[in-house]
């Protein structure tokens, strides 16, 4: 029988990854997590929302004109099927451009901007939405994050493991519960220490202190800090292309199994 629509919208994970901080490895954390999802034959959307633009970076020949990039959709309604770009080894991006950091002042807040991406992912053909979706969020709240939020259905903010980081996650929880009126539902989240230094007892301070906020919400699995993690990005390639045998590829193949276990993806 064939699916129905409703179906496969209700099935299709879309996941966030969201923090209002900056510096904390939201792109790092899309593309790896991304990466090893496709590595379990989970077929994938990759949304650049950052003006920065350093995910469609990372992916080497995705910068290109703005016309074919993101803003294209939200400026001139260019549907996102037309926008995506393959990825070998993970699935399909939409690349981002500088010209994003336009949005918010050209769209302004209302209800029809903040749900523009949600309408689109909605608007892609059936076999699109068997994807799952991994949107990388920009570091400050407005209208390209509130996009995202609306979205998805899943949350993951990493927090690098820091005191400062672990105060900008009180303040996402903050945001979300506020959100949450709006949006109509509690959107479903999981806490991801990065940077993670086991020689530093610090860092297992802040795991404790976050843990004792968020419960179960706080991933078991953290994200070491390595340099194959910081290498990969400079050669275009996701941790897993970079060094397979680094601890930074069994730390993301972990938390994919976490995530999938616990069901969240």
């Amino acid at each position: 029988m064939k699916k129905s629509r409703l179906y496969i919208l209700a099935t299709m994970a879309r996941i966030a990854v969201f923090n209002q901080k900056g510096g904390v490895g939201k792109t790092t954390t899309a593309l790896n997590l991304a990466a090893a999802m496709a590595r379990r034959e989970q077929r994938l959307l990759l949304v650049d929302l950052d003006p920065q633009a350093h995910l469609s970076a990372v992916h080497g020949q995705a910068l290109g004109d703005v016309s074919d990039s993101i803003f294209a959709f939200y400026q001139g309604g260019r549907p996102l099927v037309e926008l995506e770009v393959g990825w070998e080894g993970i699935g399909r991006l939409i690349p981002a451009h500088a010209e994003l950091i336009k949005v918010d002042s050209v769209f302004g807040k209302g209800p029809t901007i903040l749900n523009r991406l949600n309408q689109g992912l909605n608007e892609l053909g059936t076999d699109q939405d068997e994807r799952s979706v991994v949107i990388d969020c920009c570091p400050f709240l407005g209208v390209l994050s509130l996009n995202a939020v609306f979205a998805a259905d899943r949350l993951l903010v990493p927090i690098s493991s820091d005191f400062l980081a672990l105060r900008g996650a009180l303040q996402v929880e903050r945001t979300l519960q506020a959100l949450e009126p709006v949006l109509k539902r509690r959107v479903e989240r999981r806490y991801l220490l990065t940077r993670f230094d086991r020689r530093r007892n610090m860092c297992f301070e802040i795991q404790k202190r976050l843990t004792d906020q968020f419960g179960e919400e706080v991933c078991e699995t953290v994200i070491s800090e390595n340099v194959a993690i910081a290498e990969a990005p400079a050669c275009n390639r996701d941790i897993f292309r970079h060094a397979a045998s680094s601890r930074g590829a069994q730390d993301y193949s972990a938390l994919a199994d976490e995530l999938a276990s616990k069901g969240f993806l």
